[in-house]
C-alpha cells in the first residue's frame, strides 16, 4: 500500500484509489473514505485516547467487505492543501460568531427598548446609554455589554489579521493553487473570499473528467425517485462539499449583477427570471451548477465563459 498526496500523484490506469481525510479536535478523531465520485463518502468517529492503529489499517485496506475491494493506493490531502482549506474555514468560524456577539448585544440593548449603533467608540458612549425611563444601565447588564464588546474587539482582530495573511499569500506565493485563485478573480463577479473557496475546497485538490463529477461533488446535482408508475424529483443531492454549494449559489446571484450579458445569465433569465420567488431560487441552484462546470473549464482549458467580462 502506498501513500501521497491528491495532487503530486497521477492515478494509473486500473489502480484502486481510496482518498482518506483525517480530522482531530479535542475529543475524537474524525475519519473520512471515499472513492472518488457518485458515492457518499464514509465516515468513522472515534475518541482521541482510543484510536487503534490496527482496526485503522485494516479499515484502510478494505474499504468495502468483498474481496476484489483492495486499495492499492490511498491518497491524504497535504498538508499545504489542508492549510490552505483551513485557513477561509477558521475566518468564516470567526465572522459567524462576531455576528452572533453582535446580535447578543443588540438583543440585550432591544430588551430594554434601546437601539444603539455599534461603533468603534461603544465603551465611550456606554455611559451615555439611558432605559426607557431614563436611568442608567443596570450595573449586571452594563458588565455584559462589556464583556460582548471585548469579544467583538478581539474577533475583529483576529479576522483582520487572517485576511491580511491571506492577501499576502496572494501577493507572494506562487504556487498552483493560488495561482487559480488570482485566475478566477480575473472575472467580474468573483471576489477573494469566493476564489479562495472554489480553489482550496474544490478545484485545488481533485481532477475532474467531466461535468457530471463537478455537479456531484458540489452536492448540486438532482436525485430523482422513480418506483413502478411512480417517479419525481426529490431535489438536489447535498452530498458533496457543503462550503462549495452555499458560496455557489450566492456567487450564482453576484453573477447575474455583475455579468448580465453572459450566455449564462441569459439562459436564467429566460427560464426562471419571469417566474415566482421559489422558481426562482430553484433556477438559481441550477444556475450555480452551470457556473462551476464553466469555471472549471476555465482553469483548465483558459476559456473565459461565454459573454462574461473581464475585471478592468
Amino acid at each position: 500500500m502506498a501513500t501521497g498526496t491528491t495532487r503530486e500523484i497521477e492515478d494509473r490506469p486500473g489502480e484502486a484509489v481510496l482518498h482518506v481525510a483525517f480530522e482531530l479536535d479535542d475529543l475524537r478523531w474524525t475519519l473520512t473514505m471515499g472513492t472518488g465520485m457518485g458515492r457518499r463518502p464514509r465516515q468513522r468517529r472515534v475518541k482521541a485516547d482510543r484510536l487503534d492503529g490496527k482496526k485503522l489499517l485494516r479499515m484502510l485496506m478494505r474499504y468495502e467487505a468483498g474481496e476484489k475491494d483492495v486499495w492499492s493506493v490511498v491518497r491524504v490531502p497535504s498538508m499545504e492543501a489542508e492549510d490552505a482549506r483551513h485557513l477561509h474555514r477558521e475566518l468564516t468560524t470567526l465572522k459567524r460568531a462576531r455576528v452572533r456577539v453582535t446580535n447578543r448585544m443588540k438583543g440585550l440593548l432591544a430588551t430594554q427598548r434601546v437601539r444603539l449603533q455599534l461603533r468603534g467608540d461603544f465603551l465611550e458612549r456606554i455611559d451615555e446609554i439611558r432605559l426607557w425611563d431614563g436611568s442608567r444601565l443596570p450595573p449586571r447588564l452594563r458588565g455584559r455589554l462589556q464583556r460582548a464588546w471585548e469579544r467583538q474587539v478581539w474577533l475583529r482582530e483576529r479576522i483582520h489579521h487572517l485576511e491580511r495573511d491571506r492577501r499576502e499569500l496572494l501577493k507572494s506565493s506562487r504556487t498552483d493553487d493560488v495561482e487559480r485563485v488570482r485566475q478566477l478573480m480575473l472575472l467580474d463577479g468573483i471576489g477573494e473570499n469566493s476564489a479562495w473557496v472554489f480553489v482550496t475546497e474544490f478545484f485545488g485538490w481533485r481532477r475532474f473528467n467531466n461535468r457530471k463529477e463537478v455537479g456531484g461533488l458540489a452536492g448540486v446535482t438532482p436525485t430523482n425517485f422513480q418506483s413502478g408508475g411512480t417517479s419525481h424529483d426529490q431535489g438536489i443531492s447535498k452530498a458533496g462539499n457543503r462550503h462549495v454549494r452555499h458560496m455557489a449559489i450566492q456567487v450564482a446571484w453576484a453573477w447575474l449583477r455583475h455579468q448580465p450579458d453572459s450566455a449564462l445569465s441569459r439562459w436564467y433569465n429566460r427560464k426562471y427570471g419571469a417566474g415566482s420567488s421559489s422558481l426562482r431560487k430553484i433556477g438559481i441552484v441550477a444556475l450555480a451548477r452551470r457556473l462551476l462546470i464553466e469555471l472549471w473549464r476555465y482553469l483548465e482549458t483558459g476559456a473565459i465563459p461565454e459573454g462574461a467580462k473581464l475585471k478592468t
